[in-house]
Order: C-alpha cells, then structure tokens, then sequence
C-alpha cells in the first residue's frame, strides 16, 4: 500500500496553501513593485507644460484605488464564488479562480503600461479570484480535516497570508553590488533568492514569474484534489476513517443545503465575524502598507524594506502552526483555548498595534520589533475565532469561513480608508500613527465581546438539514 494514502489529508492542506498563497501573491506583488516602478525610466512622460512624471509614479489616491479594486472585485465575487463551492465543491470552481488570477498577473504590467483604467480592470479581476479563498479554507476544513486536527489544519491553511508576503518580497526584491558589500551574503541569499524589482528583467518579470508560478500549482490542484475523501482513490479505508472520525453523517454528506438565516442571526456566528473582521482590517493594514511606512517613515533602504519585512512577517508562520497544533492539545478545556489564543491574537495584538503609533520614527528597529511582535501574535487566530466558528458550524463552516472572506472584503475597504482619512504625507509618523490608535483599539474591543460568546459546541443550526426543513415543510401542511 502507498504510505501517501495513508497520509494523503497532509499533501491536501499543502496542496491547498501554495494554492492559496499563489492567488494572494498575485494580487499583493504591487504593494513593493510601487517602490521600483516609480524608477522606470519608460515611464517618463513629458505634459504639455513641459514637466516630466513617470506613469508608474502613483499617487496615494490611486494606490488606495487599485487596492480598492481588488476589494470590489472581492466583494462582487463572494456570492457567486461560494454558490459555486456549495453548488459544485471546490475543484473545479477554486481551479478557474486560479487561473484568472494568474491571467490577470503576467497582463499587469501590460495594463499599469495602457493606463490606470486597463490596471485597475485587472486588479478587480484579481478580486474575483481571491474572493474564492476562504470559501476554499472552509471547503478543505470541512471535508478533509479530522475533528481533532481541526486546530492544526486551520493554522496551515491561513498561513497563507504571511506566505505570501515573504515569497512576494523575496522575489521582488532587488540586491546591487553595493547590497553585497553592505549586508551578509547569505541573508540576501535568503531573503531574496530571485531578484527580479530591479534586475536586467525589470520589475514586469515579477509578475511574469508568479503568473507562471500559479498555472503550475493549480494544475497541480486540478489533478490531486477531490471534494469527497470518501471517492478518492488515491485515500486508504484507514485514512478515510480518521478523516470522518465523530463527524455526523450530516457532516460527512456533501449537501448544496444551507441555513442561511439561521447562521447569519446566530450570536456566536456574529461574534466570530466581528472578531475577524477587525482582525483583518489590521492585518490587511500592515500586509498592504508597511513597504511604504518602512520607506518613507522609518527611512530603509529598498533592500532593508524587503528583508525587513520578510523577518516581521516569517514569524507569523511558525506562530500559525504551534498555536494550531497547542488549540488542538487536551490541556485545558477547548473554551479557555479558545479565550486564550483569541485573546492573543485580537486583544494583545491591538494593545501592541496601538503601541506602534507611540514608538517615535527614529527608534527605527524598535518598530520593526513591534511590527513583528504583531504579526507574530496574529497568527495565532487559528485557536480563536477561527476554530470557533468552525465547530460551531459544523458542517456548514465553509459558509462561516467564507463570509469570513466577506468580512475581508469591507476590510480591504476599511484599511485604505483609514489611510486615506489620516495619511496625506506618507512620511508623517503621526499621521501613520493615528491609523494605528483606530484599528488597534477596535481589536481590543472586539476581543472583550469574544468572552462570553466562545464554544466548541455545535450550534442549533447545525441540526437544520434539508431533510428535516422537508419534513418541518410536511408537517406544517399537515398542521393546515
């Protein structure tokens, strides 16, 4: 017998990741490509009045644009995307997403080159297909997650946003001769193993590379991926039963029924959401804006941004993982885990934001110190308001998980507001720093609602099926 059969859950979450962290890379590769394409000679134009601007020099009003593109395109794809997942499961829907995000990468530097308007069309593309994300987190907790390992599979596949962020900053950072002489060789080797912002291919190769990168992972997922462990071949009897260990048949059936009314009205459902939308908000944040306060608040070099934060944001990682594989341990009681990492994640997590803002510009690795403490410290949402929201929704977590995604959406919203609202010199530490204050405190209020709303118990919606609301339908015309 194969032994990946009797381990093919793991090659599943991987498999999921890279795909995950693929469409997510796509999308946020600008963010530190803004820093080299403002510097392409080809972007030179001369106006009427004889100034010279460069096209890829953009302002922050069209930066907070072309983020909120991708939100709008987010949002608009939330309810197809998860019918589709519902409808379909998630092979084949997950696959197109994958594509089009590719499709829409490798055309981006083609697009930034027409004009704001063809950029902006292909980064609402992006939206769509990243809107397929959580949903596809859900499906793969749902149908291929054991019970006890729901903790540990959570915490891998929502890795994927610092994945993202390392392997985007790694291959779009630039190394000079000058880099070589300045900082260890092997930290450039590394942090920054393709090179591609500033080198002889130009920062479109960036884009090119991860286009390419993400038609090899999703044919990948085409080919290994099967919504129904129970129908694969490639999972063993042993396998299968660990898999669907205590899960009821309701769970382990893959229906297109869903409650949606009664989840959405469920107290802990909306304690979950809130939790993590203000979760998010912060993190899309710092994911989408410190290249830039780096550059221009904490005055880095290109190469010290990039390898900066890469480090900030490698520890969110491991924080991830152990903090999945501890929420899924009997060491005390699954509600005061919850509480614990809940409180870590979303409570401390704020604290430490808002102390950002009081960390003055000058004591410049006293930020970086905070930057990393903060992300280190989200990553361990897995045991919160994540694994919450899983076994309280049971076998329509996907949904929970994928409104989740929703609540991702208004975040990519709410974050360049904020920006947009306090920031008008992207160099004013105290502009920055009011940002900060705001999302922070929100977290910490989020955090106190969490408390009294924690379980690891299923919730009444969770005994609505298709086959009881048809027998509720009969009785009532009986009733009649």
């Amino acid at each position: 017998m194969n032994p990946v059969k009797h381990r093919f859950r793991y090659l599943v979450v991987f498999l999921g990741l890279a795909c995950l962290t693929s469409i997510l890379s796509n999308y946020i590769i600008i963010n530190f490509t803004f820093i080299c394409m403002k510097d392409d000679p080809t972007g030179v134009e001369i106006g009427e009045n004889g100034t010279m601007h460069n096209r890829y020099d953009y302002s922050v009003a069209e930066k907070s644009a072309i983020v909120w593109a991708v939100a709008v395109g987010t949002i608009l794809g939330t309810g197809p995307i998860n019918y589709s997942y519902v409808r379909y499961g998630a092979r084949i829907p997950f696959f197109i997403a994958g594509i089009v995000s590719a499709i829409a990468t490798i055309l981006t530097p083609i697009g930034a080159y027409l004009g704001l308007p063809y950029l902006l069309a292909l980064r609402f593309a992006q939206g769509l297909a990243y809107s397929a994300d959580f949903a596809a987190i859900g499906i793969v907790c749902v149908r291929w997650a054991p019970l006890a390992q729901t903790g540990l599979f959570i915490s891998i596949l929502t890795s994927f946003s610092p994945a993202a962020t390392v392997m985007t900053n790694a291959a779009s950072g630039w190394v000079s001769k000058q880099d070589l002489n300045k900082y260890h060789t092997t930290i450039i080797l590394l942090f920054f193993p393709i090179q591609l912002c500033k080198s002889e291919f130009g920062w479109q190769s960036a884009f090119y590379a991860h286009g390419a990168v993400g038609f090899v992972i999703f044919a990948a997922w085409l080919y290994f991926y099967n919504d129904d462990p129970q129908y694969s071949k490639k999972v063993s009897a042993k396998e299968l039963t660990t898999i669907q260990a205590d899960k009821t048949q309701a769970h382990i059936e893959r229906d297109s029924f869903v409650p949606y009314w009664e989840i959405c009205k469920n107290r802990v459902i909306l304690t979950v959401w809130i939790n993590s939308f203000f979760e998010m908000t912060t993190l899309i944040l710092l994911l989408t804006y410190s290249p830039i306060y780096f550059r221009k608040v904490l005055d880095f070099s290109v190469i010290e941004t990039g390898m900066l934060i890469s480090l900030s944001a490698v520890a969110h990682m491991p924080a991830k993982l152990v903090s999945g594989w501890l929420s899924d341990r009997q060491f005390l009681s699954e509600r005061i885990r919850m509480w614990f990492f809940n409180t870590s994640s979303v409570g401390l997590a704020g604290f430490m934001c808002v102390g950002l803002a009081f960390v003055p510009a000058t004591w410049k690795y006293t930020s970086v110190v905070l930057f990393s403490i903060v992300y280190t410290l989200m990553g361990t949402n897995c045991g919160g308001f994540y694994k919450c929201g899983t076994f309280a929704a049971r076998q329509y977590a996907h949904f929970v998980l994928a409104m989740i995604q929703f609540m991702k959406c208004i975040a990519l919203f709410a974050a360049p507001a904020t920006v947009a609202i306090f920031v008008s010199n992207e160099s004013s530490h105290e502009q920055w720093g009011h940002v900060y204050m705001l999302n922070g405190s929100l977290m910490f209020i989020a955090n106190i609602l969490f408390f009294p709303m924690a379980t690891d118990q299923p919730q009444s919606f969770t005994l609505i099926t298709r086959k009881t609301m048809e027998e509720e339908k009969k009785k009532q015309k009986t009733e009649c």
